[in-house]
């Protein structure tokens, strides 16, 4: 116990002496190693020169305090005159690394040496980014430049940029608290699907017609819509002959697509409660689901609890990085065919005619084995097996 009493009171007092060190260097400047060294022997000093009445040694302590006074007051000044701004960021997928560009300003005639900034991030992304300036010229500006690794989708804000410096002699450090605010979007992943029966069988046209429909795309005569150059990786079999000829260069059609007015929601059921990796999976489904099925020339929106339909690549990649499960419900469901992202079983049985499902089972689906509604036929996620190649397969 004793033992046990000892650290736990060891540790008390490193972090009172933590938050004094903090509050001094927050809100003046602290001294560093030398600067307690440098102060103990002036307290020395003067101590000795009050026993001997030497005027040399009032002398020593007197310079030595006057240099710690003018090393806490230079930090100070150093960071005031100080401007930051930070530049845009572009929006990225999960996987990939943010850039974040940080300009520092120097507005003074006089050249800035021996900077630390700290760009202080979300937990969720990671430690604080970290860098050493060891100069900024007169009236000049510099860029600090990082690349943050990403995991995870998501809207993420943060502002604040702590400046830190000891100059000119190292003796008190100063740090300074700067609000800048930043944010950043994290795309969810899109698989690349090549095949989606899910999409091309959807709506209540038969399976034949979707093929028909494909094979009329991929044909090589119908109605010219129109006439440009050939681009690398078009079929030979699209090439204009004629209009090659006469042009000089290779001439490739391009022909009506006919959709039939086919319209479809990917309808992510955000407003129940999930287990968080199976939602993460969900949102990369929907993503996915959505792209797919505006390559394929389909009328396609995205449906969220809260938000309801949308509509546009960028808005609808905005709204599926910002997602949450067990978000308010503010939206009523269309009554179009919908493809129905869902864990919870009950969500199952009243879709709207011609629609599709994809269940991602939990621990009390698989216990209850919960009945599906034949009606709208779909797919139950293995969490053991790509998630890509589950969404290509043939519906059964």
């Amino acid at each position: 116990m004793n033992n046990s009493n000892r650290i736990s009171t060891k540790k008390t007092r490193e972090k009172i002496r933590h938050k004094i060190a903090n509050w001094l260097e927050t809100r003046w400047a602290t001294p560093a190693y030398a600067g307690w060294l440098l102060l103990a022997l002036a307290i020395f000093f003067f101590g000795a020169a009050t026993n001997t009445m030497s005027g040399w040694l009032y002398v020593i302590s007197g310079v030595t305090i006057a240099l710690l006074a003018i090393a806490a007051i230079l930090p100070v000044r150093s960071l005031r005159s100080l401007q930051l701004q930070r530049l845009s960021i572009a929006p990225i997928s999960a996987g990939d690394d943010l850039k974040i560009e940080i300009e520092i300003i120097n507005t003074t005639a006089k050249p800035k040496t021996l900077l630390q900034l700290q760009d202080i991030l979300p937990l969720v992304l990671g430690e604080p980014a970290i860098v050493a300036i060891e100069e900024i010229p007169a009236n000049q500006v510099y860029r600090w430049v990082y690349y943050q690794p990403t995991e995870r989708r998501g809207i993420y804000h943060w502002q604040e940029i702590q400046l830190r410096t000891g100059t000119p002699l190292g003796l008190f450090w100063c740090r300074r608290s700067r609000q800048v605010p930043a944010k950043a979007i994290v795309y969810p992943k899109v698989l690349p699907l090549t095949t989606c029966p899910l999409i091309d069988n959807i709506g209540d046209r038969e399976t034949n017609q979707a093929e028909s429909d494909r094979v009329f795309h991929n044909a090589n005569q119908g109605i010219t819509r129109n006439l440009r150059p050939y681009r690398y990786g078009d079929p030979i079999r699209m090439v204009h002959w004629r209009s090659s000829a006469r042009y000089g260069e290779l001439r490739v059609r391009e022909l009506e697509i006919s959709t039939s007015g086919q319209e479809v929601a990917i309808a992510l059921d955000s407003g129940s409660p999930w287990n968080f990796d199976d939602f993460e999976q969900a949102v990369i489904a929907a993503a996915s689901l959505y792209f797919y099925a505006s390559r394929n020339q389909i009328n396609v929106r995205l449906w969220t609890a809260t938000t309801g339909l949308v509509h546009g690549n960028r808005r609808v990649l905005e709204t599926l990085a910002a997602t949450n499960a067990q978000e308010p419900i503010s939206a009523e469901l269309p009554s179009i065919p919908l493809i129905w992202l869902t864990q919870n079983p009950e969500n199952l049985q009243n879709l709207p005619s011609g629609s599709r499902w994809i269940f991602w089972p939990n621990l009390e689906a698989k216990a209850n084995k919960p009945g599906f509604s034949q009606n709208c036929p779909g797919i139950q996620i293995d969490p053991e097996r790509s998630l890509q190649l589950q969404l290509q397969s043939r519906i059964k």
